[in-house]
C-alpha cells in the first residue's frame, strides 16, 4: 500500500547540512553599499528614497530569509526522492514494492481465513438443528451445534434469545427484522460459563432436522428402575410397541435387561414423538414413577440415536437376548431314543420361543381341536404366560403378546392363516405391535400346511411346528449307524423349526402333546410338576402306544392320577371341546385338564363325563346295526358306515368321533390283535380307523391311500391325510361312490408283509 515518506513528508529530499547564505555573507542582511541602478530595479520610489536618506532600517536577505544560512539537500534515502513509500495494509511494516502485506499478516490472514472457511463449511453442512429438553443446562451445549429458541425481549444492542428455562444468551448485531415471540435458528460464538453468558449470532440454514437434545446423565438399564423411582434417569432401548391411548402416548422400550413403559404426553390423544417409529434406537430421558403397579418413565424428551450409536445398541442388545433367549439344559421327562435326537431341534424351538417373549412378539398357538392338540396347547400356555409377565411391564402382557386358538382340521387351514394374519397386521397398524411369532402344534406338518406356511412367509412371519403327524415322503435324510438322524421334508421350506419324530426315525405314537410338554418344559422349567400327567392325557386321547407312554402315565401316577382317570380327562377335553370350537375356553380346559382350579376338577369331570357316555351311547345305537361288515379275501375286516345316514347330525359325536367309537366297538368283539380297518363316510368325505395290527401285517397307511385315490381319481379333487391308522378324505360328493369303491379295493389289494 502507498503512503506519504514518513522522513521527507512526502518530498523526497532531506535536509543533511547547512552553509553561509553567499547572498549576504551569513549577515541576514542585505550589503551597505547598493547599486541604486541594479539592486533597485524594480523597487518603488520611497524605498529608493528611505535608502538615500542613510538607511534607517536593514532589510533580511531574501536568500537566507534573515538566517544567514541556507540547508544542504540530498534524495531522501527511505523513498529514493519518490516521496511514497510501500507499507504492509495491515501492520505498516515497509514492504517491496511488488507487495501488498508482510509474510506475518499473510500468514495470519491464512489462518483467519481457514477458521472462517471451516466455520461456513461446518455452518452449511450442519443440517441437525437441536431442541433442547426442560431439564438441559448450559454445560449441555455445545459451540458445534445450531440450536432453535425463542426472542424473549429486544434491546437496541441485540436480542434476548432463550433455548429453553434454563438456558438463554445475546444474540448481538441488527436486530430490526426480528419480533418477540419469534422462533429463530443461531449458533454459539461464545461461551462464559463463570458470569453464565452466552453470545448467539444468527445461523441461515434453509433446510434442517430438528433433534431434541436431552440432558447428560449416565445411562440406566431397565432392570434398575426399581431402584431409582422419584428420580430422573437416562435409559438407551429398542421401541418394541408404540400405543396412542385418550390421554398419552405408551412407548414400550427394551434394552439388554428388560422391558419397561414410557409415558409421554403433550395433548390429550395426541401422537408425541410421531417422528420415532418401531424399532428405533432411541434415548429417553424422564422420571421414574409407578403406575398400575408397573414401573413407569414419564418422558421429558425421547431423541433417536445417532446411526453409529443405534447400530451399536442394536447389537448389544441382540447378544444380549439371544444369551437370555438360550433356555436352561434340563433332562427329559422320560428316557427316550426319539427324544435325545429330536432334543437339538427341541431346543431352537424353545430358544426361538424364548427370544420371541423378549422382542415383545405376540406368539400365536394353533393347536388341533383334540385331546392332544389342546393338552399342547395348555402345556405351552402355561410356560409362556409367566415369562411374558415377568418380561412385558403392562398389567395386560399375556392379552396383547399371547394368543390360543384351536383347529378343527388337523393342518393349519388357509381360514386359520387370514385370520391370524388378519388380525396381526390390524395390530401392528392400530396398536404398533410387532408381527408374531406363530407356533403350531399338532400340526404344520403334512403338504395340506404348505399353502397357509406359503401365505405367512410371504409377510416374514417366523413359524415354529411342533407336530406329530407324518410328514410324508422324506426329501433327503442323514443317516449315523444306520439310524435316521436328520432329514428334510415339504414344509420345511416355510417354517424356521420342525420338531416331528418321523424326521429322526421315530413315528406318530410320540404325541404332539409329549413333544409340546417337553418343548414346554425346556422354555420354562418351573411348571414341570404342573404340567407333567399332560402327555399321558395326550397318548390316550390319541390311543398311542410306545415305550415313552409307559413312562409318561408312571409321571401321572405320581400326582395321584390313574390310567382310567386320564382316559376320562381325555374324553371329556374331546367332548367340551366340541362345544367350544373355535374358542379356546381357557378356564374350562384349565380345570378339566387340572392345571388350575383344582378344587372343581373332580366335580367337573363326574359332570361332563355322565353327558359325554349318553351322548356316546345314543350315538351308537343309531350307528351300530348299521355297520356293513366284511372280511376281504387278504384276511382284513372291513367295516363300513354311512354316519351322514345313520348317526344324529349336529351333535356329539362328529363323524369322526362317531366312527372311533363305532370302530372300537368292533375291536372289543374281535379282539386288538385282529387287521381291522373300520370307514365313516359322508357325501363327501371319509374317515380311517384301523388297528396297530393291519399297519403292521398289511403296512396301511392312511397317508398311502389317500396319495394313490389322487392319483386313480384325479377329477375327485381329493385330499386328506393324518396318521397311519387315523385319518380322513375329502372328495367331490358326485364321485364319492367310485372313491369309496377305489378305497376298498385299495384295501383289499394290500398283502401281509409278515
Amino acid at each position: 500500500m502507498k503512503t506519504k515518506c514518513p522522513k521527507c513528508k512526502g518530498i523526497g529530499s532531506v535536509v543533511v547540512d547547512y552553509k553561509e547564505c553567499e547572498a549576504c555573507g551569513g549577515t541576514g542582511f542585505e550589503e551597505d553599499a547598493f547599486d541604486i541602478g541594479n539592486h533597485f530595479k524594480g523597487v518603488n520610489s520611497n524605498a529608493k528614497a528611505k535608502f538615500d536618506l542613510g538607511g534607517e532600517e536593514d532589510i533580511p536577505c531574501e536568500v537566507c530569509n534573515g538566517k544567514g544560512q541556507v540547508e544542504v539537500f540530498e534524495e531522501c534515502p527511505h523513498c529514493h526522492g519518490t516521496g511514497q513509500i510501500n507499507v504492509c495494509r495491515d501492520c505498516g511494516k515497509l514492504l517491496s514494492e511488488e507487495h501488498d502485506l508482510c509474510d506475518d499478516c499473510k500468514e495470519k490472514r491464512k489462518v483467519e481465513k481457514m477458521k472462517h472457511d471451516e466455520f461456513e463449511a461446518r455452518r452449511r453442512a450442519a443440517r441437525d438443528v437441536y431442541v433442547l429438553d426442560s431439564m438441559c443446562q448450559m454445560k449441555d451445549i455445545d459451540k458445534d451445534r445450531l440450536y432453535k429458541g425463542k426472542i424473549t425481549r429486544i434491546e437496541r444492542y441485540g436480542a434476548f434469545v432463550s433455548l429453553n428455562n434454563n438456558v438463554w444468551g445475546l444474540m448481538r448485531g441488527d436486530v430490526s427484522e426480528y419480533h418477540v415471540g419469534e422462533d429463530v435458528i443461531v449458533f454459539i460464538t461464545s461461551i462464559k460459563s463463570r458470569e453464565g453468558k452466552i453470545d448467539f449470532a444468527p445461523a441461515y440454514v434453509e433446510e434442517y432436522n430438528l433433534k431434541r437434545l436431552t440432558i447428560s446423565l449416565p445411562r440406566t438399564i431397565i432392570s434398575k428402575l426399581e431402584e431409582k423411582k422419584g428420580s430422573i434417569v437416562r435409559i438407551d432401548g429398542e421401541v418394541q410397541q408404540i400405543q396412542q391411548t385418550s390421554g398419552p402416548t405408551i412407548f414400550i422400550i427394551s434394552d439388554e435387561s428388560g422391558t419397561t413403559e414410557i409415558a409421554a404426553f403433550d395433548k390429550a390423544g395426541e401422537r408425541s414423538y410421531p417422528e420415532i417409529e418401531l424399532d428405533d434406537a432411541v434415548q429417553v430421558v424422564g422420571e421414574v414413577n409407578e403406575h398400575g403397579g408397573k414401573t413407569q418413565i414419564e418422558a421429558s424428551s425421547m431423541v433417536k440415536l445417532s446411526e453409529e450409536n443405534a447400530i451399536k445398541l442394536h447389537k448389544m442388545i441382540d447378544d444380549a437376548l439371544n444369551k437370555r433367549a438360550e433356555p436352561n439344559h434340563v433332562d427329559f421327562l422320560v428316557k427316550s431314543d426319539v427324544l435325545n435326537r429330536l432334543k437339538p431341534k427341541m431346543r431352537e424351538a424353545a430358544r426361538r420361543i424364548r427370544r420371541a417373549i423378549l422382542d415383545g412378539r405376540t406368539i400365536i398357538l394353533r393347536h388341533h381341536n383334540d385331546a392332544d392338540g389342546i393338552c399342547s396347547g395348555v402345556a405351552m400356555e402355561k410356560a409362556i404366560i409367566p415369562l411374558i409377565e415377568y418380561a412385558n411391564p403392562s398389567n395386560d402382557a399375556q392379552y396383547y403378546y399371547f394368543k390360543r386358538s384351536p383347529s378343527k382340521a388337523p393342518f393349519y387351514e388357509l381360514e386359520d392363516v387370514v385370520k391370524d394374519l388378519s388380525f396381526a397386521l390390524e395390530d401392528q397398524q392400530r396398536h404398533g405391535q410387532k408381527l408374531p411369532l406363530i407356533v403350531l402344534l399338532d400340526n404344520g406338518s403334512t403338504e395340506e400346511d404348505i399353502v397357509a406356511l406359503m401365505q405367512a412367509k410371504i409377510y416374514d412371519i417366523e413359524v415354529v411346528v411342533i407336530d406329530h403327524h407324518s410328514p410324508g415322503e422324506l426329501l433327503t435324510k442323514e443317516v449315523e449307524d444306520g439310524e435316521i438322524y436328520g432329514a428334510t421334508v415339504a414344509v420345511d421350506e416355510y417354517v424356521d423349526c420342525h420338531v416331528n419324530p418321523y424326521l429322526v426315525g421315530g413315528d406318530s405314537q410320540l404325541t404332539a402333546g409329549a413333544l409340546a410338554t417337553e418343548v414346554a418344559h425346556i422354555i420354562n422349567p418351573a411348571v414341570k410338576d404342573l404340567i407333567k400327567h399332560l402327555p399321558a392325557v395326550a397318548a390316550l386321547g390319541d390311543r398311542a402306544e410306545c415305550g415313552e407312554v409307559y413312562q409318561y402315565l408312571e409321571l401321572a401316577a405320581e400326582k395321584g392320577f390313574t390310567k382310567k382317570h386320564l382316559a376320562k380327562i381325555a374324553e371329556c377335553v374331546d367332548f367340551e371341546a366340541y362345544f367350544l370350537r373355535f374358542m379356546n375356553g381357557r378356564g374350562i380346559m384349565d380345570t378339566i385338564l387340572a392345571v388350575d382350579n383344582l378344587d372343581k376338577h373332580e366335580k367337573m369331570i363326574d359332570a361332563l363325563y355322565k353327558e359325554y357316555q349318553k351322548r356316546v351311547d345314543t350315538q351308537l345305537k343309531a350307528a351300530l346295526p348299521n355297520i356293513k361288515k366284511t372280511r376281504l379275501e387278504n384276511g382284513i375286516y372291513f367295516n363300513l358306515i354311512d354316519v351322514e345316514k345313520y348317526a344324529h347330525k349336529f351333535t356329539f359325536p362328529a363323524p369322526g368321533k362317531t366312527c372311533g367309537f363305532v370302530h372300537d366297538k368292533i375291536i372289543k368283539e374281535l379282539g386288538e390283535d385282529k387287521p381291522i380297518v373300520t370307514l365313516g363316510h359322508g357325501p363327501d368325505f371319509g374317515v380311517f380307523r384301523a388297528t396297530d395290527a393291519v399297519n403292521e401285517q398289511y403296512g396301511f397307511n392312511v397317508n398311502e391311500i389317500v396319495a394313490k385315490m389322487i392319483e386313480k381319481v384325479p377329477q375327485a379333487g381329493i385330499d386328506g391325510g393324518g396318521h397311519e391308522c387315523a385319518g380322513s378324505i375329502k372328495y367331490i360328493e358326485g364321485l364319492g361312490q367310485e372313491v369309496l369303491y377305489k378305497v376298498v379295493e385299495e384295501v383289499q389289494s394290500l398283502s401281509k408283509i409278515r
